[in-house]
């Protein structure tokens, strides 16, 4: 890994850490009247759940992705891009483990898994959906402007920026020869649309699995909507 990579490695994770400390400080501690939180193995957990500010995606068919289309379900959120060289297929093609060992699950209440573009000026929301569910059918798929992009990063406490390519602008001439470096965290949102917790790198998709099935089984969060979604 490259000095550059490393660095930005490491602020990007810094950044999750202190995205989720603070939100950890703000709310407190669970109450005592608060239930328990179930056990996971791969997800750390926020004792409160973070209200996030309003937002507006556009899915892949067309669709506004706010809060309210993603109650009922436990979602993992997961930023990235399709020119994404490495780190965007593997972990979709990992989170496709997952998502296959939740197809027992029925779907008013199945998690999910949205895929966030942080490359709106290549990714279309078409582009994106052809993209996404290429890995698998279920997984939701949106992008938006960038102001609105960066808005909704930043409430998860997740990063993204251009980077130019060796051969980009100033070199080969071609203005759309960059790349995006961004987090590699998955983030969870709970029924009612909160974020309620991170994953990092290396997953682990068995105990991913395993958490999203306890965490829908579990009455922690009772959700506040179910019915269908747009992708």
């Amino acid at each position: 890994m490259s000095k550059r990579a490393l660095l930005l490695s490491l602020v990007f994770f810094v950044a999750a850490a202190l995205g989720l400390w603070a939100s950890l400080q703000f709310n407190g501690p669970a109450s005592p009247a608060a239930p328990a939180l179930p056990e996971t193995r791969a997800i750390t957990l926020m004792h409160t759940p973070r209200t996030l500010p309003a937002f507006a995606l556009q899915q892949s068919d067309g669709t506004p992705l706010t809060a309210d289309e993603l109650k009922g379900h436990w979602t993992v959120v997961f930023l990235g891009f399709t020119h994404c060289p490495d780190v965007c297929p593997t972990t979709l093609a990992q989170l496709a483990g997952a998502q296959k060992q939740w197809a027992q699950v029925p779907e008013a209440s199945r998690p999910r898994l949205l895929l966030v573009s942080a490359d709106p000026e290549r990714d279309t929301p078409e582009l994106l959906g052809k993209y996404a569910h290429a890995f698998h059918p279920d997984t939701l798929a949106a992008t938006a402007p960038l102001p609105q992009l960066q808005a909704f990063a930043r409430s998860l406490s997740l990063v993204f920026m251009k980077v130019p390519n060796k051969s980009g602008p100033g070199t080969s001439g071609a203005p759309n020869d960059y790349s995006i470096d961004h987090s590699a965290a998955l983030v969870l949102l709970d029924p009612q649309a909160r974020m309620a917790g991170v994953a990092q790198p290396p997953f682990d998709v068995n105990a991913i699995a395993a958490d999203l099935m306890t965490l829908t089984e579990s009455n922690t969060v009772v959700p506040a909507k179910a019915g269908t979604h747009g992708r």
